[in-house]
């Protein structure tokens, strides 16, 4: 954190040819006012000093004994020492070397004064995996963020436990809208309820993501970090993303509803759910968390909404598409999860699900990703800190992120060609597992089907739309798909669903028509 915060600052006061001084205050001028405490650290930078000397200076990132010198930056040469590392770097001169002592011990932003509050909310959900503003507890929520609606469909009275999207209709909601799906009343032309009129028969179905970062999707906007585009309105997002745990669910390819503001567009599997059936609005859970790994038992157990006598069936989707292989560990490959732990983990989490989906469910799993396509497509490209200068690459970043055991994937991001193929040997051994998994075992109620990840089908239908295979990795992180493959993801997944488990999407509710015309001021998500 502190090499990025550094590296911005002395960006920006090179591309404005300005003291670091100016530079901190320009950001600090960007950045909204509760946030701006953690850049009080920059009046220490000594502008001839690059990032990694800086934080090693200020004792905010540390050699332990017998560990590697993490650096993202080559080594200055006039702090290098005959041994190739850095002279020792807690001496090197500060500007203000009093202040670097206000910064001893501190681990993460939530020890700033100001953050403390906003980081007790998010460790809250992270425990809970459920809202943090839900007043009748039914586990949806009127507030956005903190796993709010941006999460699972929008509560239409959080006054009432048994008012929230997905359940069936209380007396064909003659009298109030007990799904939130905005249908409700009776048609006084004939007296029948216009739930009942529009929405009995159709078959509606939500749909629940059970998935990783990458279903959660989470994303870094580059602008942050990237000096010649950024401005006050590139942080204008900051306080929403940090409440969503830097994710963006709500243009995620399975439970997105809004148009994205992250680049690229929105196009989900309830959206195309709910053109196909009206009746479905605010039917949508993405039960993801960021680094969740296959035993998704307890992710399931706290954060599903699902009554088996009340609600509507469900799609879920069970996709946690690399984190089974990826760590940051040393020894990555002893601590992916084995063939023997995924059966194991996956048939737990079924049985769970058929004791508490109702009838009529359906279960897809998703296999993992092939990563070896991280590398090949990004190892030799600037990273978005690196183009002012050209001088970090992706390479650089997951050398830098393996030193610091904090690489999302150890196995995937290395310049090693060996140990990548092994980790896609043991990808596809787990998707094996996922594929037996779809062929062999029955429940009682939903049917279950398996499908691969489809990121060979994404990249050629991005080339044939004149994209480049790199333009579908989130450019900060160089791991997670971007806006991009996810919506383009969605379109090869609705495809294989239409032509191969069209009992899956349900028919096409005719009355589509009708429901927006009459209840088009109550469609809002």
């Amino acid at each position: 954190g502190c090499v990025l915060v550094v590296s911005v600052i002395e960006q920006l006061a090179q591309q404005h040819n300005s003291t670091v001084k100016a530079a901190v205050e320009r950001l600090c001028d960007y950045i909204p006012g509760k946030y701006q405490k953690i850049h009080h650290m920059s009046y220490c930078i000594d502008k001839e000093m690059n990032a990694d000397v800086v934080c090693h200076s200020l004792r905010l990132c540390k050699q332990d004994p017998g560990q590697p010198l993490c650096h993202l930056y080559s080594p200055p040469k006039r702090e290098k020492h005959s041994s190739g590392l850095f002279y020792p770097l807690p001496h090197a001169r500060l500007k203000h070397q009093v202040r670097s002592k206000s910064f001893m011990g501190l681990s993460s932003v939530c020890a700033f004064p100001l953050l403390a509050n906003l980081c007790e909310k998010i460790k809250y959900v992270l425990r809970n995996k459920l809202p943090f503003e839900d007043f009748d507890g039914d586990k949806f929520s009127t507030f956005p963020t903190l796993r709010g609606y941006h999460w699972r469909g929008r509560d239409c009275d959080d006054k009432n436990t048994t008012v929230y999207p997905g359940r069936r209709p209380d007396n064909w909601d003659a009298k109030s809208d007990s799904n939130c799906n905005g249908i409700w009343g009776v048609d006084p032309k004939d007296g029948i309820p216009y739930e009942e009129k529009f929405c009995k028969g159709a078959g509606s179905k939500g749909v629940v993501l059970l998935g990783d970062s990458a279903g959660a999707h989470f994303h870094i906007p580059p602008e942050w970090m990237t000096v010649t585009q950024m401005s006050a309105k590139s942080f204008a997002n900051l306080p929403t993303a940090f409440s969503d745990e830097l994710d963006w669910p709500q243009f995620s390819e399975i439970t997105g509803f809004l148009n994205s503001t992250i680049g690229g567009w929105t196009d989900s599997l309830y959206l195309r759910l709910r053109k196909r059936n009206r009746c479905n609005h605010r039917d949508l859970q993405n039960i993801s968390q960021n680094g969740i790994r296959g035993r998704i038992i307890q992710e399931i157990k706290g954060g599903l909404a699902r009554n088996q006598v009340l609600d509507n069936p469900a799609i879920v989707v069970y996709a946690t598409i690399g984190n089974d292989v990826c760590n940051g560990e040393r020894d990555t490959l002893a601590h992916m999860t084995t063939p023997k732990e995924m059966l194991s983990n996956v048939v737990q989490a079924l049985r769970y699900l058929d004791s508490h989906l109702p009838s009529g469910s359906h279960v897809i799993l998703t296999g993992l990703v092939d990563g070896r396509f991280l590398w090949d497509n990004l190892h030799d490209r600037y990273h978005p800190l690196g183009q002012l200068n050209k001088d970090v690459t992706y390479s650089q970043l997951y050398s830098f992120l393996d030193c610091l055991q904090v690489s999302p994937c150890s196995g995937w991001l290395t310049p090693n060609e060996t140990l990548r193929n092994l980790t896609s040997e043991r990808a596809l051994q787990l998707s094996n597992v996922l594929k037996e998994i779809g062929r062999s075992e029955k429940f009682t109620n939903f049917d279950i089907f398996y499908m691969d990840f489809p990121l060979r089908q994404t990249a050629e239908e991005w080339r044939k739309m004149g994209g480049e295979p790199w333009q579908l990795i989130e450019p900060v992180d160089g791991f997670h798909p971007s806006q991009i493959a996810a919506a383009l993801g969605t379109g090869i997944t609705w495809q294989k669903a239409l032509h191969e488990w069209p009992q899956v999407l349900g028919k096409e509710n005719p009355f589509n028509d009708q429901i927006e015309a009459i209840f088009k001021d109550q469609g809002g998500h």
